[in-house]
């Protein structure tokens, strides 16, 4: 094998120019691959544990009446007691962390603007909060005896030219089905990284949310948070309750799940795309350098070379060529995946409703990813090349010899 690969290399280095570009073909299209694989991966993991921290959590206990939809206050459709209900749960050995949440329609007015938003009132001692207060950009975080303090997102802030101290009425759907307006300060100013979630949040200590839409001691949700997010499943199980259901963050983000489903595919189609064209660049080569030494290929044959040695001795170009790309491939596809998995790809608010994406997409490459590509391009390269190798192999000595004549 050894004398079949310095042979390959020989003749490769014949036409060192058309040799360095078949092997920068598939090294621009495996570092493009890998690119597309880190950042596609980046994306549906960052938009998932966005989603997860910030909305849905990994359980949700809800009334078997309640809409999230709707965002009602009516007491038909909250969960009484919720800090009782909390306790328990957060009792469970597979639960982190088990805090009620109160979810209500409202608008932020100052002076002529106005903006829609979804008040939530939450514990503000709980460590679900996390993502509010280490994104905490000015101002303090709330506190649970603070009655007129609120918590506004960036965008918010700045469409409305709110800073921390700044005065802002807030008008909210009561569980009478009254409208209710109150005047609040700006506590802090928050910026969770995902402008479009930013813009339309505010945060309210709940016993304040409670007294101001009229829920009383009730809330909308259960919000909860485990140690390990794949026993949803066994944790929803053990929460007990005639009034209550119980949802898993599958169950809550079929849309994110579907859209993760579909990006593989995707990108899966568009690899085989890009690795078919590169291909077809490779194997032009191979053809090339066929019809070039067919007086070459003559006079081996006619000295006794069988035909698999002089497939063998073809597949072995192939393969220095594919392995000079793939090695440069990979360098600047993880290089590449590396710079940008740091600093971010800057996107702004992509505006897309039922899922949470940040403004920012982070790469994140996987070994299983690289592992599949590398091995892919390699063997759909030999594969192609075999092609090539089998004209060569067949070429009959005496027509051979007569080729170049």
């Amino acid at each position: 094998m050894w004398t079949y690969l310095k042979m390959a290399y020989r003749n490769l280095l014949r036409h060192r120019r058309r040799s360095a570009l078949s092997a920068l073909a598939l090294a621009i299209a495996l570092a493009l691959l890998v690119f597309m694989a880190a950042f596609f991966k980046g994306e549906m993991r960052s938009s998932l544990e966005d989603t997860l921290r910030l909305s849905s959590g990994h359980l949700q206990v809800r009334d078997v009446d309640y809409d999230p939809d709707k965002a009602s206050v009516a007491w038909s459709y909250l969960i009484d007691k919720p800090f009782d209900v909390a306790q328990k749960i957060a009792s469970l050995p597979p639960v982190r962390v088990a805090t009620p949440r109160l979810f209500a329609s409202g608008i932020v007015s100052v002076g002529q603007d106005s903006r829609g938003v979804q008040i939530i009132g939450i514990d503000p001692a709980s460590e679900a909060n996390a993502p509010y207060r280490q994104g905490l950009v000015s101002g303090d975080f709330l506190t649970a005896d603070d009655r007129n303090g609120i918590l506004i997102g960036y965008p918010l802030a700045q469409s409305l030219g709110l800073q921390v101290g700044s005065s802002l009425n807030l008008l909210v759907n009561t569980a009478e089905g009254q409208v209710d307006e109150q005047p609040f300060v700006v506590r802090g100013i928050f910026s969770t990284g995902s402008s479009n979630y930013d813009k339309g949040i505010v945060l309210l200590p709940i016993a304040k949310a409670q007294t101001f839409s009229g829920a009383g001691d009730r809330a909308s949700i259960i919000f909860i948070l485990l140690h390990d997010r794949e026993q949803a499943q066994a944790a929803a199980a053990a929460i007990t309750g005639a009034s209550y259901k119980v949802l898993t963050w599958q169950e809550m983000n079929e849309l994110l799940v579907l859209v993760n489903d579909f990006s593989n595919a995707y990108i899966t189609f568009l690899n085989l795309i890009i690795l078919g064209v590169t291909v077809t660049v490779i194997v032009n080569t191979m053809l090339m350098a066929v019809f070039e030494r067919t007086r070459e290929i003559g006079i081996l044959s006619a000295l006794g070379m069988k035909s698999r040695q002089i497939i063998t001795l073809f597949l072995s170009e192939a393969a220095l060529l594919a392995l000079g790309g793939v090695v440069v491939g990979l360098l600047v596809g993880s290089a590449l995946s590396a710079y940008f998995g740091s600093v971010g790809i800057y996107f702004g608010d992509l505006g897309v409703s039922g899922m949470i994406f940040g403004d920012r997409i982070y790469p994140y490459l996987m070994l299983e990813d690289v592992l599949r590509l590398t091995i892919t391009a390699f063997v759909i390269t030999l594969l192609a090349c075999y092609y090539p190798a089998q004209i060569a192999a067949r070429m009959e000595p005496v027509e051979a010899l007569r080729a170049e004549k």
